[in-house]
């Protein structure tokens, strides 16, 4: 089932190229707003199932091409991050260690919306390419044998990052918590359709221009640890996003005008455009390009504009 919201937030199921209005369904579900309608629901997922498959079978759709598609989880009440946690195609001779941070609910974003990019002297704006975990049962201290039993779904998710905002060491949670730095979307995924999370292709295109290419195959700390390492430090509730990391290699530049689109596989394709009002510019290089072509720093150094 794909489950997303469209539109002034009604509660949609996708039907081929159709989105259905189930919100009907879910009327008796409490409720503030939307961010904690699907929050609930996801905890009482059970008991909603069949009526929400049959109101998808009988509902009358519309095209999904046809909406406003906004993020299907507006305000996660966590959204954790892994750090580091890609073996870059097999290049690193052994997994970082384990670690993670937050990003604030604030960023999120949805399909067709704008990450803004802010007016700080950050080295450079990029975006990372991401599995997200959507949480679906309470997980405190579970057992990596555990752990997939407690995700709902999937999502595309993307982690904006404003790199190297001084002073030096003390700067990560102004380069990830920024808002609009969390785009997601267009849709949850629940976890029945998709065999193999440690298996699907990640792909990210800047402006059409293939940019992340990498298979979730490459996770150092693959999903079990993740949740079982997470859920040790702090509960894991119902509706709570885990970003799952990226491959590197790929990260480029986020510019003015920009139109980014992510697809892992499955999920659907998400996009949403990139706002500078100062108009910086950087070479398209990523960063596995920067580096075949000998150049210091980890990325391509700024060009043109304030900062620059």
């Amino acid at each position: 089932m794909k489950i997303l919201y469209f539109d002034d937030f009604k509660l949609g199921i996708l039907r081929g190229t159709d989105v259905v209005d189930v919100s009907a369904v879910v009327h008796d579900v409490p409720q503030t707003g939307p961010h904690d309608l699907i929050t609930n629901l996801i905890a009482d997922f059970d008991n909603y199932r069949e009526r929400l498959e049959a109101a998808t079978a009988d509902g009358a759709g519309v095209a999904v091409d046809s909406v406003r598609i906004r993020p299907p989880l507006p305000k996660p009440g966590k959204i954790d991050c892994m750090a580091v946690n890609y073996m870059e195609d097999g290049t690193l001779e052994k997994p970082a260690p384990i670690n993670a941070f937050h990003k604030a609910p604030e960023a999120v974003i949805g399909c067709g919306d704008t990450m803004v990019i802010p007016d700080v002297p950050a080295t450079v704006f990029e975006g990372e390419a991401e599995l997200g975990l959507v949480i679906g049962k309470t997980a405190s201290n579970v057992s990596a044998e555990k752990a997939m039993e407690h995700i709902f779904g999937y999502v595309n998710f993307i982690d904006g990052s404003a790199r190297n905002l001084p002073p030096p060491g003390n700067t990560f949670f102004q380069v990830k918590s920024r808002d609009t730095f969390a785009p997601i979307g267009p849709y949850i995924v629940t976890a029945d359709e998709i065999d193999d999370p440690q298996k699907l292709q990640v792909r990210l295109w800047n402006n059409g221009t293939l940019m992340q290419d990498f298979n979730t195959d490459d996770m150092a700390h693959k999903i079990p640890r993740c949740i079982e390492w997470l859920s040790s430090i702090h509960t894991l509730s119902p509706g709570d996003l885990v970003a799952t990391g990226t491959n590197h290699r790929g990260l480029n530049a986020f510019m003015d005008g920009d139109k980014i689109e992510l697809e892992v596989e499955g999920l659907g394709r998400l996009h949403f455009n990139v706002q500078d009002d100062l108009k910086r510019t950087w070479a398209r290089d990523t960063r596995l390009q920067h580096k075949e072509k000998g150049l210091e720093g980890a990325h391509t150094p700024q060009l043109t504009g304030k900062y620059a």
